[in-house]
């Protein structure tokens, strides 16, 4: 989920209510696959609450039903293909124009559903029942995010008929062929990617108690 920062609030000896906000950023470039090459980010950036239960107050042991109440983690990327060379669409293959090479973007949203249900379990109570200040919870579980949709379009450039980029071309953006193998490539991607909607949770830090009841 990224850096995370949590404030608890005890209600009862049982339970105590949870916020949380996860950040992350992360870029890569030159990614090749299917012949495109792209230009990456991952973006995380999740609010959350959640309600701690310990069956045991004494001890840290807790389950964690809550609620990712704003989500917006998910990549984002530009595409190219080289001039003269070619790329994979749905098992059929394309040939990028050399005079006005194939350009897209590209993203991956996993927030589907908002807001997503979550369930954790771990161990370490934030605030103490027996008066110490430092804790070092840990928690494991997973956000039901919902089906990730996988969008992809091309912006420019030119699909031509011979294997260098060359001969009979047609703009990228308007031809009817390569855009329906492009949706077909998306289903496949998007099945490919169900298990995300799942999104897993795995979490350890340190907290102050700060002794206020």
């Amino acid at each position: 989920m990224g850096v995370n920062l949590q404030a608890a609030f005890n209600l009862n000896r049982y339970m105590n209510l949870r916020v949380s906000g996860n950040v992350f950023h992360y870029s890569v470039n030159n990614i090749s696959t299917n012949g495109f090459t792209l230009d990456g980010n991952l973006n995380l950036a999740a609010v959350g609450v959640s309600l701690d239960y310990f069956p045991f107050p004494n001890h840290g042991f807790r389950v964690s039903p809550g609620l990712l109440v704003y989500n917006q983690n998910g990549v984002s990327a530009s595409a190219t293909v080289a001039g003269g060379t070619s790329f994979t669409l749905n098992n059929v293959n394309y040939d990028s124009s050399t005079a006005s090479p194939v350009v897209g973007t590209a993203s991956l949203d996993l927030n589907s559903r908002k807001p997503a249900f979550t369930i954790t379990t771990g161990w370490g109570n934030m605030i103490s029942r027996r008066g110490g200040h430092w804790s070092f919870p840990f928690e494991i579980g997973a956000a039901f995010v919902g089906s990730p949709t996988v969008n992809v379009a091309f912006t420019g450039g030119q699909v031509c008929s011979g294997p260098d980029g060359t001969g009979q071309c047609t703009n990228a953006v308007g031809d009817t062929s390569l855009n329906i193998n492009l949706q077909a490539q998306i289903s496949k991607w998007e099945s490919d990617l169900q298990p995300l909607q799942f999104y897993p949770i795995l979490s350890f830090g340190v907290a102050y108690d700060f002794g206020i009841r």
